[in-house]
């Protein structure tokens, strides 16, 4: 059993579900990485499930394989809904969790604490209309299509991206006219100095 296990399931697909407590996450990670046995030495994939069962807690989910005994397992960490959604960031021993766990707190809301950068990562950082992927999300989102492109342009893309992530982009002709223009010319955009506070 792994330390600080909750207790442990198996899925529909034989796989291993091992549930850890919270504040022993990073313990229990560190235990399947390094232990020899375990040499859980790949991770995955970071993602998070809320049940439309609001008595469930919302749970996040590490996908863990051993390369070399060609074995799999799921850990899961519930975070009673109630609760404030932080976790510790598994960043510190696989470097790959970098943008899983972005991801997960772009969509979801769930804070990865001693992530090296949390912010978000599909969403623009002014985006203001919540989680995605959580349940209380609209269907349609709360603003329409049109807002939300504008939205998206005025955050000024181009100081975020590469100009090779742009030209994708230019590619489809979802860029607007001034910003292709600088495109060609080779410009990019300024990132604004974040207000003092």
């Amino acid at each position: 059993m792994i330390p600080g296990a909750l207790r442990e399931t198996v899925a529909r697909d034989g796989e291993r579900i091992v549930y850890v407590a919270r504040d022993q996450l990073l313990a229990a990670m560190q235990w399947l990485k390094e232990t020899p046995g375990q040499e859980f030495n790949y991770l995955v994939d970071v993602t998070a499930v809320e049940f439309r069962d609001r008595e469930r807690p919302i749970e996040v989910v590490y996908f863990l394989r051993s390369l070399e005994r060609r074995a799999d397992i799921r850990i899961k960490v519930e975070l009673p809904s109630t609760d404030e959604l932080v976790v510790d960031s598994v960043w510190s021993l696989w470097h790959g969790a970098d943008w899983l766990e972005r991801e997960v707190y772009d969509m979801f809301g769930i804070t990865f604490r001693g992530h090296p950068d949390l912010r978000r990562i599909l969403m623009w950082e002014t985006y203001a209309e919540g989680y995605p992927l959580r349940k209380s999300f609209p269907l349609r989102g709360r603003f329409s299509r049109a807002e939300q492109v504008r939205q998206a342009l005025n955050a000024n893309p181009e100081a975020h991206y590469s100009l090779e992530e742009l030209s994708i982009a230019e590619a489809g002709g979802d860029l607007p006219e001034d910003m292709r223009d600088r495109l060609r010319r080779g410009e990019r955009g300024v990132v604004p100095e974040p207000p003092q506070t």
